[in-house]
């Protein structure tokens, strides 16, 4: 009787465990004993480990040790901190901290030589550190959603940087490092409280992709026209009411655009003074007519 009771007993609470939640697919590797280093996938180009949306508030210790990972997937979980550990892999190349809850980023990642790709979107981060300046190879790097207001100077020295995303943070100004980045052909500065381009901006003189949406942007500079690389120039929703004469000189932009994802240039929803609102309806070759006419007879 005593024995039955305690296979029913025992049944019941398999039964129990089987309902239960299911445990992380890394957390379910290290209970059976399996090699953490099992979890990684060995690509064509990389060695990867995605963590992606495991509700995780901190990361697992046995992450330092894989050193030959090069592709880290920590994002969409609930990540407070990254500890100084992450120094340790330094074979990184593309490391994806996006949508957490991080406040800071430690020092130690200027220790990740090799890192070409860093993505820190949606987080709560403040600053940057200085050493991140260190990760030379740098040519991604994505710090959007964020509370950022600032970049260290020592950001002139990422001089591989091509794509750099700070959509969404508290930026005044356009930080004076940027213009020393000459490498940029893509620059999103979209949703942050910019009131005027520095006429420094020339200097990025591969620019392909220049985007300031969403700002508080009252006229463009002269030397914004001299940058012959651009092919999509966005402005919309700012406070602009006249265009520079030179800007005809863009003859990249091939149209006026309305779909975001179109290149061309953007200027809706702005105050633009008479008879600017009519031209640009006309299309951009009525517009740079215009303006061409305007600087001929000034």
């Amino acid at each position: 009787m005593g024995t039955e009771h305690s296979k029913n007993k025992e049944q019941r609470s398999m039964v129990f465990l089987r309902k239960g939640p299911k445990l992380p697919a890394w957390e379910d590797a290290l209970l059976s004993g399996r090699e953490p280093k099992s979890l990684l996938k060995r690509g064509l180009r990389y060695v990867s480990l995605s963590l992606i949306m495991k509700g995780m508030t901190s990361t697992p210790d046995f992450l330092w040790g894989l050193h030959e990972v090069q592709k880290l997937n920590l994002s969409c979980n609930q990540l407070v901190v990254i500890p100084p550990s992450l120094g340790k892999l330094d074979r990184l190349v593309v490391l994806n901290l996006g949508g957490n809850c991080l406040k800071c980023l430690p020092k130690e990642i200027g220790l990740l030589r090799n890192l070409k790709v860093l993505f820190v979107n949606m987080n709560c981060l403040k600053e940057v550190p200085a050493e991140l300046s260190l990760c030379r190879k740098l040519e991604v790097l994505s710090l959007s959603h964020n509370c950022i207001s600032q970049l260290p100077l020592s950001f002139t020295d990422l001089t591989s940087l091509r794509k750099l995303n700070l959509s969404n943070n508290r930026f005044v100004q356009i930080p004076l490092c940027i213009f020393a980045l000459r490498s940029l052909d893509f620059l999103h500065l979209g949703s942050n409280k910019l009131e005027n381009i520095a006429e420094s901006i020339q200097y990025l003189v591969n620019l392909q992709i220049f985007i300031v949406e969403n700002n508080n942007i009252r006229s463009l500079p002269r030397s914004l026209c001299y940058i012959s690389s651009l092919e999509l120039l966005n402005v919309d929703y700012n406070a602009i009411q006249t265009l520079p004469d030179d800007l005809y000189l863009l003859r990249r932009l091939r149209r006026i655009a309305w779909n975001p994802m179109d290149k061309g240039l953007h200027i809706a929803h702005n105050p633009l003074s008479r008879p600017l609102p009519e031209v640009v309806e006309g299309g951009l070759d009525v517009l740079f007519n215009y303006l061409r006419d305007k600087k001929e007879h000034n």
